[in-house]
This record gives C-alpha cells, sequence and structure tokens, in this order.
C-alpha cells in the first residue's frame, strides 16, 4: 500500500519546520494493513498513540474513540481530519472513563513504557472480555519489559514477523486484576510531587531542573510569571514559595503533566494551560519566563519546536523581562538565542546542563 500516493495526504501539523520529517511510521502502517486485513470489523474500536491522525483517517468510518496524550496531537489530528472533509472523531484523554466499551485496540506503543501501561489499563477497565489489542513498534525499540507489562494485563501475548522494521504484538484473553493506583510521588525540597503515570521523569526529578532550580534568578519584580512545558509543576510550584503573591501561569503540552501539576501547584493566582503554542497569551504579558523546553518527541529528536518557542517567549515578555532556561549543552541553543534578544547570559554551566538569562 503506498499511503504517500493513497487517498489521505497526512501532515504532521507541528511547530517544526523540518520538511524530511514524516506524519507516521512503519508500525503505524502495519496497524493499519493489520486491521484491514480482518474479516471481521470490531464494534468499537479505541486508538492509541496515533500522534498525527493517520489512523484515525483511513479508520475514521469505524467511528473510533481516539485517545490523545498531547495538545499538538489532538491539533494535527483536527487539521488533518478537516483537510480532507472527515467528520470529527470521538476524542478522549487516557484518564477518563471511555464512553464505548471497547471490543479492539490499536496502540502504536510510545517510548514512554509507563504510558504504554496506563494505555493498557484504560483499555482493560473499558473493553469486553474478549477484546482485542494491537500493538506495533520499530523492532529496534523492543525492550523486555514491553512484554512483562503486557501479561500483566493479558493472557495471550504474541508477536508477529517483522515487516519493514516494525514488529507486533497481539494480546488477547484479557485477565481479571485489581485497578491500580496511576499516580507516583517523587520528592524534592521536602514536598512530594505527585505525578501520573507517563509524564517526563518518574523516578526522579528531572536532573536539568534540579540544576535549573539551584541556579534560577527570581526578583520580587517578577509579578507575572509563565512555567512553559512545566511537566509536573514543579518548578513553577517552587516560585510560588518565594513569589506567594505572583501570578503565574504553567503551560505543557501533555494532558497527564497538566494534570499532575494541578495536583501540586494551587492557589488563588495559579492559572494551568494544556497548550503547545503561546499564541493563547497576549503580547507583552510577562516578566519572567522559565523553562526546561523539551527536544525528544517520542523517539525523535527535534529543536526546532523549542525554538519556535523562543520566538513566542520574545513576543509574550514586557520590555526588560527575561527568560531563563535550561538546555543540555551540545544543543548549543546560544546561537539560536542571541539573534532574538538583547542580552543572552549563562548564570551556570556545569558539565552536562547550562542555564540562559535572555533579556527583551
Amino acid at each position: 500500500m503506498n499511503f504517500e500516493e493513497k487517498k489521505y495526504q497526512i501532515k504532521r501539523y507541528d511547530l517544526s519546520e523540518d520538511k524530511s520529517l514524516k506524519a507516521w511510521s512503519a508500525a503505524d502502517e502495519y496497524l493499519l494493513q493489520e486491521f484491514t486485513d480482518l474479516e471481521k470489523k470490531p464494534n468499537h474500536l479505541g486508538i492509541y498513540g496515533d500522534r498525527f491522525g493517520f489512523l484515525g483517517c483511513y479508520l475514521h468510518s469505524f467511528n473510533p474513540t481516539v485517545v490523545f496524550t498531547q495538545k499538538s496531537q489532538q491539533k494535527a489530528i483536527d487539521a488533518n481530519l478537516k483537510a480532507h472533509n472527515i467528520p470529527m472523531l470521538n476524542f478522549s484523554d487516557p484518564l477518563s472513563p471511555l464512553e464505548n466499551e471497547m471490543d479492539f485496540a490499536l496502540v502504536n506503543v510510545p517510548k514512554s513504557l509507563e504510558l504504554f501501561q496506563l494505555f493498557l489499563e484504560q483499555i482493560a477497565g473499558n473493553s469486553s472480555e474478549d477484546i482485542t489489542v494491537i500493538c506495533a513498534f520499530m523492532t529496534r525499540h523492543f525492550s523486555p519489559k514491553l512484554l512483562q507489562i503486557a501479561q500483566e494485563y493479558f493472557d495471550v501475548t504474541e508477536q508477529s514477523r517483522a515487516v519493514k522494521k516494525a514488529r507486533l504484538l497481539v494480546l488477547t484473553k484479557k485477565k481479571n486484576i485489581v485497578k491500580k493506583e496511576l499516580i507516583t510521588s517523587l520528592n524534592y525540597n521536602n514536598q512530594d510531587y505527585k505525578q501520573y503515570w507517563g509524564v517526563f521523569s518518574a523516578q526522579h526529578i528531572d536532573y536539568a531542573t534540579q540544576f535549573f532550580l539551584d541556579h534560577l534568578e527570581i526578583d520580587d519584580t517578577d509579578r507575572c510569571i509563565l512555567d512553559l512545558a512545566s511537566g509536573n509543576g514543579i518548578i513553577g510550584n517552587e516560585i510560588f514559595k518565594e513569589l506567594p503573591d505572583a501570578e503565574i501561569h504553567l503551560m505543557d503540552d501533555s494532558y497527564l503533566a497538566v494534570s499532575s501539576a494541578k495536583l501540586n501547584v494551587q492557589g488563588e493566582n495559579i492559572h494551568h494551560h494544556f497548550n503547545n503554542e503561546l499564541t493563547i497569551f497576549d503580547d507583552n504579558a510577562f516578566d519572567l519566563i522559565v523553562t526546561n523546553p523539551p527536544f525528544h518527541f517520542e523517539f525523535e529528536i527535534n529543536i526546532q519546536i523549542p525554538l519556535h518557542l523562543f520566538k513566542g517567549c520574545l513576543r509574550c515578555l514586557k520590555k526588560g523581562g527575561n527568560l531563563q532556561l535550561v538546555a543540555n549543552k551540545h544543543l548549543n541553543y546560544k546561537i539560536h538565542l542571541e539573534p532574538l534578544f538583547s542580552s543572552v547570559e549563562i548564570i551556570a554551566e556545569d558539565k552536562k546542563y547550562i542555564v540562559y538569562k535572555c533579556i527583551k
């Protein structure tokens, strides 16, 4: 099946400017082919890990429930549906009960196996007894832990042959299991921070974030602050402790991260935003923006997205306001930041990380 020429031209619709990146993988193709070959189609189909809508568009006639984890994912799927005049699909998040009980699910296995387990937890609790789950992954990303997780939920776990370096894991005979607690707890600065499965850095507070917090420069005049790519909210919350009267906004592309931050950071002047674009904010809105910006997107390294966000930060900062960020040194963000900001200063660095302060 030639998906480049066939029926739907699926686009990425993300903030990246890299035209060489595709909107689907061989794993997506394998899932679609396997579903297409089914003699008896299911009544209620669930789709997980469909980053740009490849599966949703091709299988829209089956009225699937598409479970999203990111705002950018939801926007991209919507854009591809609209581009092909396909009616809106049923969307759900991975924490809520599903409207229809699934009897079939397609899962593009995410990089985070914690998130994969969260998917199976939702599937197990919102499906018929005879559900079949077909999971796809690229063979180079296989981990024995993947099988261990699958075997917690299903008695039968069968692997397929590899096709175009992708492989399927077919799960049948669902087990009766006790519903698990979906939240883990991490300690930092004598406070427990809660986060849902699948949020970045599950075992400990991210080392870059710890380094950032050790060197962050906060001023009493910072009255309106944005924690961009806020994760479980730790940076915003530590600032809140220092400036309890400031207006603090926390924004993340991840539904699970925002849901986690809401558990950790609460107050009258605290605002949470589930979004991936700074267009939701006015010009000259913030005195300070802080961020540990992502550059890994599933198995893809892509610095075009944080570079796009830096331009948005410039617009949203007040004159004289500043952006502070932590990054891996090898990314060399300074060459991209200096043309944008009037001043770019390195305020801390070690062998691995670097903290920049950029003044508008």
